[in-house]
Order: structure tokens, then sequence, then C-alpha cells
């Protein structure tokens, strides 16, 4: 009986750790590499149709991003509105998926060398 009681309360704490990480860990900026980017053009406005029968528009953009050490890669990144001109992005890269995920961080966030190649 104390093993099962024991048992019951192990699985009730991996499973309680496993919902936790799931509403807590952006599980899209796991092993992600980060590059920075400047808004400084609209997006290319497309719209669609999903497959409920919903109509859904998009914004696409071209990026050049910078990492921490300046060095930088061309970026497409999609996003479900139009960014806001001036803000500095920090941006989420699998090798094999692109661009995962975005955040707005201000002028200052960025680090050093990646600001002074957006800012050239």
């Amino acid at each position: 009986m104390k093993k099962a009681m024991i048992a019951l309360i192990v699985i009730v704490i991996i499973i309680g750790g496993g919902l936790l990480a799931m509403r807590f860990v952006n599980f899209n900026r796991l092993g992600a590499d980060a590059y920075y980017v400047k808004v400084e053009t609209d997006g290319k406005k497309t719209s669609g149709q999903a497959s409920d029968g919903s109509t859904y528009t998009d914004y696409n953009y071209d990026f050049t991003g910078y990492n921490e050490d300046g060095k930088g890669k061309q970026l497409e990144l999609i996003a479900q509105k139009n960014l806001r001109k001036g803000a500095y992005l920090e941006v989420f890269v699998k090798e094999d998926k692109g661009v995962t995920s975005y955040q707005e961080v201000k002028q200052a966030d960025v680090p050093k060398k990646a600001a002074d190649q957006l800012n050239k």
C-alpha cells in the first residue's frame, strides 16, 4: 500500500511538472538561434482561406538578421499583423524549420555587434 501511494505521488508530480512546462515554456525557442532585426517597411500582405472556410491575413517580411556576434543571415518571417516600423525584434531560428518565434525587444537589449549592423 505504501509503495502504491509513493508511485501515485510520483506520477502526479511528473504530470503536474509536464503541464507546468507546457504552460510556461515556449518550445519554439528551445534550441533556436537568436537573431536581431529592425522593422523598416510594411510586410507584404497576403490573404488565404483556412480549411474551416474562414479567411486570414498574413504579413510576409524578408530581413537580414544579425546574431550577437554581428554575423548576418537572410530570414523570412510571417506575422499575423503588420509589425510596427522602427521596432527591434529578437527572432528565433531553427536550422530545419526557419523562423519559429519572435518578440519585440528594446533597442538597448540588442547586443552591440548586432545593433551596429542594424544601424548602418
